[in-house]
């Protein structure tokens, strides 16, 4: 089994850096070039099936990567690969252009995740990861999918916390940062044996 995990491309919302978890906010432009890049450099990928957050910023740019697929691909939505839930803090300016944190709460968020405490009506890091793990488990146990390619469209914290089945250091949330826009892992499944092959990649 060999899955492309990708996160969604940018959104108006990601330029303006809102927090942005369950908001339904579309790719702005340029989120959609960098997902029709993305599915030019994996034309010759022979995707299978596409497993996608309902989340409009991820079906999209699911839909442009598959477009340029010779043939045509099944999509399935599934929640647990939807992004974390910010609650009360959907939509707060997290920090400015210069990087620097206007929010406490989001500051521990991307600097201390584990300590990052639930949000009113929302989520912390450890619901993100026991949704994204039961997704994890479910999918590389299933004998019908164990030689199928597939293509996986998520988003920032839920990329990571789906790759935290694959990490050697379990205790690093963030693999370092937040995975950039579009950004491509692929892993390799053996046997429920998962490794990484390819960690990151940006086809801007």
């Amino acid at each position: 089994m060999k899955l492309y995990v990708v996160r969604h491309g940018k959104t108006v919302w990601n330029k303006l850096h809102k927090v942005q978890g369950v908001a339904d906010i579309p790719l702005a432009e340029n989120g959609i070039l960098l997902a029709e890049k993305t599915g030019e450099a994996l034309k010759d990928v022979s995707f299978d099936l596409c497993i996608t957050s309902p989340l409009i910023r991820a079906r999209k740019t699911a839909e442009l990567i598959l477009e340029k697929q010779s043939g045509k691909v099944s999509v399935i939505e599934d929640a647990r690969i939807q992004e974390i839930n910010f609650g009360v803090l959907e939509g707060v300016v997290c920090m400015n252009d210069a990087r620097e944190y206007l929010d406490p709460q989001m500051e521990k968020f991307f600097t201390d995740p584990w300590n990052f405490e639930r949000p009113k009506d929302g989520e912390n890091i450890q619901d993100i990861l026991t949704r994204t793990k039961d997704f994890w488990e479910e999918l590389i146990h299933d004998p019908a999918l164990q030689d199928k390619t597939i293509l996986i469209a998520s988003h920032g914290c839920a990329v990571r916390a789906l790759l935290h089945n694959v990490y050697n250091d379990p205790k690093d949330f963030w693999h370092g940062f937040v995975p950039p826009n579009c950004s491509v892992n692929v892993v390799e499944v053996t046997d429920g044996k998962a490794v990484l092959l390819e960690d990151d990649k940006v086809y801007a």
